[in-house]
């Protein structure tokens, strides 16, 4: 783990700012400091070379007074032709010349910094150094001061670095503040998360006022709550359907199993009364009835595991009217209205018996009479195949509708266990018609129920009948 790790947010942003803050205030300080330093000593040199231009002209007009007590605040000396300094202030008589290795030149005057010399104060002064023309020669005019130091003056060293310390810990403690403050809803999202994780999943992290990075992750926990929750909601909602399921799978298949064992232990009580036909007569149907379960378990989980049959074209009035003549003598009457033409994209098999599903629960629950019918209604691409298998038995109630697609699920003593099937039928239609990109769906109707199949047509270039011609089983 780095060093910077184990230190807070917050604390690295306010040591980054405040070391970023005295840098910058201590350039701004010293920039400021450079900027008078220039500026002072421009002015001492301007100084010093004014008042040795003023002795030069006096000393061409043969108006110098000596000595030159008058210039009490800077040093001079007058040095004649033959290099004698002849007058000077009063800090430098009897001294030497100021400066003795460079004259001017061609130009009126030169200025230099002269650390080595025998001036009044200590340190490097600036000489400014002048010709004055006479007739006996031309003479040389010194004047110096004492070079301004780096501070130029302790008092306002001491103020421009007070101010910039005072200036980078105002700048650092703003930025601790900016932070903080850019925190505090950081805090209050880890605080209702964790009273989220500790009492109800439901709740959501609160939205700060801002539109910036932090409401944006707040939106994302948000979202991300959200779609656990979902999930939540569905796996406890699978949990008690499984529960659900295994409290009605055991008990359709112990119903059987138990038939069978009371046949088996009276045959097995009184051999002398019981022949092996009677017992398989009596055992058969039990057999068939866990087989039909067994079979229609094993087709709901290819189902949900999502294998997919052969896909071809379907045409749902020629599939309709192979069932019917199929299905052989009919214990109800069948009405027939379909449309030829109307077909589909699927797997024949699964639609057929998505379709023989449909018709047992309509038998078994009519009275004298089933429906059948089949269309096709306009809409987006190609339009709706519409498949309707209706009855005219007591109906479902319509808080009660989406039961009967649950497994080993049924609604009311109408459709009692009695009444035959296992409760898996309609379970397995639904699943194959959304496995087609469809849907099952009861309906209203005035009588009985009505079981509507939808799923996405496709043209049927080889349908020449009209919208009103039927066809027939």
């Amino acid at each position: 783990m780095r060093l910077h790790d184990h230190f807070s947010i917050t604390f690295r942003i306010t040591l980054f700012t405040g070391v970023t803050a005295a840098f910058l205030c201590a350039l701004l300080a010293l920039s400021i400091m450079m900027g008078v330093h220039h500026y002072a000593s421009d002015d001492t040199t301007g100084e010093i070379t004014a008042a040795g231009g003023r002795v030069a002209v006096q000393l061409e007009r043969g108006e110098l007074t000596y000595p030159l007590d008058v210039y009490k605040s800077r040093d001079l000396q007058v040095v004649d032709p033959s290099g004698t300094v002849v007058a000077s202030t009063a800090n430098m008589r009897g001294k030497p010349r100021m400066a003795l290795f460079f004259p001017p030149d061609t130009r009126n005057s030169v200025t230099r910094t002269v650390c080595s010399g025998d001036f009044p104060t200590p340190g490097c002064h600036v000489v400014v150094a002048q010709w004055a023309h006479r007739s006996s020669g031309r003479w040389l005019v010194y004047s110096a001061a004492p070079e301004v130091p780096p501070w130029v003056d302790p008092w306002l060293a001491a103020l421009v670095g007070v101010s910039a310390a005072a200036l980078a810990a105002a700048i650092t403690y703003l930025g601790y503040r900016d932070v903080r403050a850019s925190l505090r809803p950081m805090d209050a999202i880890r605080a209702e998360l964790d009273t989220i994780n500790e009492t109800c999943p439901g709740r959501r992290v609160p939205m700060p006022p801002a539109d910036d990075e932090i409401r944006a992750m707040a939106d994302s926990v948000n979202r991300t709550l959200s779609r656990l929750d979902s999930a939540l909601q569905q796996v406890q909602s699978a949990l008690r359907h499984q529960r659900q399921f295994v409290s009605n799978a055991s008990h359709d298949l112990r119903t059987p199993i138990a038939a069978m064992r009371a046949e088996v232990e009276d045959g097995l009580l009184a051999p002398e009364e019981t022949s092996v036909r009677q017992l398989g007569a009596v055992l058969l149907p039990s057999l068939d009835r866990l087989q039909a379960i067994v079979h229609d378990l094993l087709t709901l989980d290819r189902l949900e595991q999502g294998a997919c049959g052969e896909q071809c074209r379907v045409d749902l009035a020629v599939l309709v009217a192979a069932e019917l003549r199929n299905r052989g003598h009919k214990a109800k009457r069948v009405e027939c209205a379909i449309k030829p033409g109307v077909a589909v994209i699927g797997d024949r098999v699964r639609l057929a018996r998505l379709l023989t599903n449909l018709l047992d629960n309509a038998e078994r629950h009519a009275k004298t009479m089933v429906t059948v019918s089949v269309r096709h209604e306009p809409g987006e691409d190609h339009g709706t195949a519409v498949l309707e298998v209706s009855d005219d038995g007591p109906g479902i109630d319509r808080d009660k509708r989406e039961m009967v697609f649950d497994r080993f699920t049924r609604v009311d003593t109408a459709r009692s266990r009695n009444a035959g099937g296992a409760g898996l039928g309609l379970a397995i239609a639904r699943h194959i018609a959304e496995s087609h990109g469809g849907s099952l769906r009861i309906e209203d109707s005035s009588v009985g129920a009505r079981f509507v199949l939808r799923l996405p047509a496709v043209p049927d270039a080889e349908t020449t009948a009209s919208s009103g011609d039927s066809v027939s089983p």
